[in-house]
C-alpha cells in the first residue's frame, strides 16, 4: 500500500484536535503551555522523511498567501473570543490602564526594533518598519493563558484584562505601520505619501474600523435580544439548583455571533477599515446588551471551539514551517533582535506605559512582561510580503519564526507562575479595589463597584 502524506496529515490533525483540550489542563500543572507541545510535535513529523510536504513562505509565493488567509481567520475567532469574554464596562474611565498600552508600549516597541532591524541587521527602512510593525501587536491567539475567562465569571483581574484587551485592540493598530512599510518600498525621501498615510491609514481606516464594529455590534445585540432568544443566568442556575429542567435554548446563538463579527469584518474591509479592530470593537459592543444573558457563555463557548481546532491546524503548521527550513536565514544578530524583543523592549516598555497605574510592582511587571507574540506576527508578515517587494523577506522570517517561537517557550513556561505569583500577593488588582469586579444594576447592567479606582467618584 502507498503511503499518502495527505492522509497522513488527516490522522495526526485528528490526534491534535482529539488531545487538546486534555493536554492543555493536564500540561497546567507543570507550568506548560499547549503551544510548546503542539510546535514541537509539528517540527518532529515535519522532519521525518516520509515526503510531508515543506511549507516555506520565504521560497513559495503560495505558502505565503496560505498563511495570510488562514492567520487572518484564526486572529478573528481569537478576536470575538476576547471581545465576547470582557465583562467590564466600556468606559474612558474603566479601561484607563489600556490607553497607555496602545499609545505608549506599542509605538515604543515598533520604533525600537524597526531601529534595531535597520542598525544591527542592516535592513532597508521599509522591511524595518515591516519588521517592527510585524512584531509589535501582542498576539490574542497563543495567550489563552494570561487572558480573561468566560464571560459572566465576576472576578476582577486587572493584569489578565489589560493584557486581553491589549491584544484585542493592538491587533488591529499595527496595520497603519504595515501600511507604511508597505508604502516607503521604493521611497527615498518624506513626501506627500506621508501625509496620505497618516490620513488615511492612520486616521480613517482605525475611526472606520471602530465605527463599523460598534454599529454592527449594536446591530446584532438588537437583533438577538429584541427576539428573546436568551434568559438570565440567574435563572438557570435557580433551576439546575431546585432540579427542574432547565431553559432549553438553540446553539444558533453561536451561529449569529460568528455571522455578525464575520460581516463586522467584512463591512469594515469595505469601506476600507480595519476589521480587525471591527471584529473586537463589535464583540465588546454586543457584549454590554443584556450583560447577564446566559447567551454570552453560549456564543463565547462557540467560538472558542472554532479557535481551538483551527489554532491546532496552525500550531502543527508553524512546527512544520520550523522544519521547513524558515530559520535558516537566521544569524545571530537576528537571534539577538528577537531575544531583545522579549526580554527588554516589550518590558520596559510595558513598564513606562503603566509606571502611573496603582497597580502593585509585580501587577505592573506580569504586564509589562507577559507580551505573547504569535499568529498576528506571521500574518502582519505574510500580508507585507504578499502586498509589497521587500528585500530581505528572508531574514524577516527568519527573525519573525524566531521570536515567535522564543515567545511560545519563555512566555509559555513563565505566565502561569507569574499570574500566580500576582494573585497570591494580591498585585493583580489595583491598589484599594474591592476583590469583586462587578455589581449590576436591577436591569442586570454592569457597574464597577462603587469607591473602587476604576469606579465612579
Amino acid at each position: 500500500m502507498d503511503f499518502d502524506p495527505r492522509i497522513f496529515m488527516f490522522v495526526i490533525f485528528g490526534i491534535g484536535l482529539m488531545l487538546a483540550v486534555t493536554l492543555e489542563r493536564w500540561l497546567a500543572r507543570f507550568w506548560l503551555s499547549l503551544p510548546i507541545i503542539y510546535v514541537a510535535a509539528g517540527f518532529a513529523i515535519w522532519s521525518l522523511p516520509i515526503g510531508l510536504p515543506n511549507f516555506n513562505p520565504t521560497n513559495d509565493g503560495f505558502d505565503a498567501i496560505t498563511l495570510e488567509y488562514t492567520t487572518e481567520f484564526i486572529v478573528i475567532a481569537s478576536l470575538m473570543a476576547a471581545g465576547i469574554a470582557i465583562d467590564r464596562p466600556v468606559s474612558w474611565a474603566n479601561w484607563r490602564q489600556i490607553w497607555p498600552l496602545l499609545v505608549v508600549a506599542m509605538p515604543l516597541t515598533i520604533a525600537s526594533v524597526a531601529l534595531l532591524g535597520w542598525w544591527a541587521l542592516g535592513l532597508a527602512p521599509a522591511s524595518a518598519i515591516l519588521l517592527g510593525a510585524a512584531l509589535a501587536p501582542t498576539d490574542p491567539v497563543l495567550a489563552r493563558s494570561v487572558q480573561v475567562g468566560p464571560p459572566g465569571e465576576n472576578k476582577r483581574h486587572d493584569v489578565r484584562f489589560s493584557l486581553t484587551v491589549e491584544a484585542g485592540l493592538n491587533d488591529g493598530l499595527a496595520f497603519p505601520f504595515t501600511y507604511l512599510a508597505i508604502a516607503a518600498v521604493g521611497m527615498t525621501a518624506l513626501g506627500d505619501w506621508t501625509l496620505e498615510w497618516a490620513m488615511f491609514d492612520l486616521g480613517w481606516r482605525v475611526l472606520g474600523g471602530c465605527a463599523v464594529g460598534w454599529a454592527v455590534g449594536r446591530l446584532g445585540a438588537w437583533y438577538v435580544f429584541e427576539r428573546e432568544a436568551d434568559a438570565p443566568i440567574e435563572e438557570i442556575e435557580k433551576s439546575e439548583e431546585e432540579g427542574a429542567d432547565a431553559p432549553k435554548y438553540s446553539t444558533s446563538e453561536g451561529l449569529i455571533v460568528l455571522g455578525t463579527l464575520l460581516l463586522a469584518y467584512g463591512l469594515a474591509e469595505l469601506v476600507e477599515g480595519y476589521g480587525f479592530l471591527a471584529v473586537f470593537v463589535g464583540a465588546v459592543t454586543a457584549r454590554q446588551r443584556e450583560n447577564r444573558s446566559r447567551y454570552h457563555k453560549i456564543s463565547h463557548h462557540f467560538i472558542d471551539q472554532i479557535e481551538q481546532i483551527v489554532l491546532v491546524a496552525v500550531l502543527f503548521g508553524f512546527g512544520a514551517m520550523l522544519a521547513s527550513g524558515v530559520l535558516e536565514a537566521l544569524t545571530w544578530p537576528g537571534a539577538l533582535v528577537g531575544l531583545a524583543l522579549i526580554f527588554m523592549i516589550r518590558p520596559v516598555a510595558g513598564f513606562i506605559a503603566e509606571a502611573k497605574s496603582n497597580l502593585p510592582m509585580v501587577g505592573t511587571l506580569a504586564i509589562a512582561f507577559l507580551g505573547v507574540r504569535g499568529m498576528g506576527s506571521i500574518y502582519y508578515l505574510a500580508y507585507g510580503q504578499n502586498h509589497a517587494d521587500f528585500g530581505q523577506i528572508d531574514e524577516l522570517w527568519a527573525v519573525t519564526s524566531f521570536a515567535i517561537l522564543a515567545s511560545i517557550v519563555v512566555h509559555g513556561i513563565v505566565s502561569g507562575p507569574f499570574i500566580v505569583l500576582a494573585e497570591k500577593r494580591r498585585a493583580h488588582i489595583h491598589a484599594g479595589t474591592d476583590e469583586s469586579m462587578l455589581s449590576h444594576t436591577p436591569e442586570g447592567r454592569p457597574i464597577i463597584v462603587e469607591g473602587t479606582p476604576d469606579g465612579p467618584k
